[in-house]
């Protein structure tokens, strides 16, 4: 059989110190664990600290985009190269993946990037993953690498998504990890505090957002720290962090590339009527819409939210935003085919 997929998700505050310089004792301890963990997966690693890495080569940095942009240029090859030197130990090479949005939204260049990831597989190569940040324009990037970690899990059908953090796991109102999630519903979304790294892009509440996204298309994820001599080990085994339940999913490899590829053109809005006809399978009408957000085309990937501005699904629109803000009062015409739809 062939081996499962297991996408491993590191933050910047995780393997970087306060000045985003990266720790080598914590990229010796990934590479240890990971050189492990390959015996029994196909492991993608989806690393941030490239602007971390970088951003003390300019002046007065400030974080603004093309700060940013310029910064993850210079660090990407310092971060590549630290994780070269730790895997070579155990005779693992590495590749670095820069992904934009598109290759995860058009289903051929997807597909390609599949089946690139499976020549690294087979030749015991491990594909570290992060965004293009020097060419990624602002409208179409991800909104951090918890989204690129999720959007791969998905399109490569990953059995688990880990992502580390530096808090250890999912806490409740006391500052006590919770070993298990049955489900992110509104009492564990309300444990949530705002506060994110000075360094990094997400915090626990993108976290939970793209988990509960992953465990709707039947993907287990854990959220846990680096500690003890085995983290991810440990997280897998139920010993560490917290672990979020997976529903059941029989989505097709071309639904859950759907998936993958959403939250990216913009955003359809629907009724509660609506919202109901598309869990029974339903193709999606104009008049059960009651917005539209985003710039989008006709045979391009939006996402589905429902009267409380949840996202519910994605969907392969027939019609762009201009045509369905025309059609939104007019019957029988169909936005998007039950076929190219996706609920979450």
């Amino acid at each position: 059989m062939q081996k499962p997929v297991l996408v491993i998700k590191l933050g910047t505050a995780v393997i970087t110190d306060d000045k985003g310089v990266i720790v080598q004792a914590i990229i010796k301890k990934v590479a240890a664990e990971i050189a492990v963990l390959a015996e029994t997966y196909r492991i993608v690693l989806v690393s941030s600290g490239a602007v971390g890495s970088g951003r003390s080569f300019f002046g007065q940095y400030k974080g603004t985009l093309t700060e940013r942009k310029a910064a993850a240029a210079v660090g990407n090859p310092i971060l590549i190269r630290h994780y070269q030197k730790h895997f070579s130990a155990y005779g693992i090479p590495v590749a670095q993946a820069l992904c934009e949005r598109h290759h995860f939204s058009g289903r051929s260049s997807f597909l390609q990037l599949k089946e690139t990831f499976t020549e690294f597989w087979k030749n015991g190569i491990l594909p570290i993953m992060n965004e293009n940040d020097l060419v990624s324009n602002v409208e179409l990037k991800f909104s951090d690498n918890d989204e690129l970690a999720t959007l791969t899990a998905i399109g490569f059908d990953a059995e688990t998504l880990i992502i580390c953090t530096s808090v250890g796991g999912f806490m409740d109102g006391e500052k006590k990890i919770i070993p298990l999630v049955e489900k992110v519903d509104s009492r564990i979304l309300g444990y949530v505090r705002t506060e994110k790294s000075s360094l990094g892009l997400g915090g626990m509440l993108s976290k939970l957002t793209f988990t509960r996204l992953a465990n709707s298309l039947g993907i287990k994820v854990i959220i846990c720290g680096l500690g003890g001599k085995a983290p991810f080990s440990s997280a897998l085994a139920g010993a560490a962090g917290t672990s979020f339940r997976p529903q059941a999913s029989n989505l097709k490899a071309r639904q859950k590339w759907l998936a993958s590829g959403s939250i990216t053109f913009g955003s359809i809005f629907v009724d509660k009527g609506a919202a109901k006809a598309l869990t029974l399978r339903r193709s999606l009408l104009s008049v059960g819409i009651r917005k539209v957000q985003g710039k989008f085309l006709g045979g391009e990937v939006v996402q589905l939210m429902d009267e409380e501005e949840h996202i519910i699904g994605v969907a392969k629109v027939k019609l762009g935003a201009t045509e369905v803000t025309a059609s939104l009062l007019q019957k029988n015409v169909v936005a998007a085919h039950a076929d190219d739809i996706v609920i979450f």
